[in-house]
């Protein structure tokens, strides 16, 4: 197999990082998707959308453990 110049080389390279690029996003839209229909399962209808949007965004900052723990300790509301 002949020796790539580092110019061939550099256009490969380009190529398998498009490549891994365009994995990455469809990946993380199929994932988003999943995540989403698990929301569509829950019982939202009492929260806005700008509630339920922050809820998320401030559980996704703080992690999961932490979102978890302070959720866990809340006292459950009446039904």
């Amino acid at each position: 197999m002949p020796k790539l110049t580092d110019r061939e080389r550099l256009a490969e390279l380009e190529q398998r990082k498009r490549k891994i690029s365009e994995e990455i996003e469809q990946t993380r839209v199929a994932l988003r998707g999943k995540y989403a229909a698990i929301i569509s399962d829950l019982e939202v209808e009492s929260l806005t959308e700008r509630e339920l949007r922050e809820i998320i965004s401030l559980a996704i900052k703080a992690g999961s453990t932490a979102s978890l723990q302070a959720l866990k300790a809340l006292q459950p509301r009446p039904s």
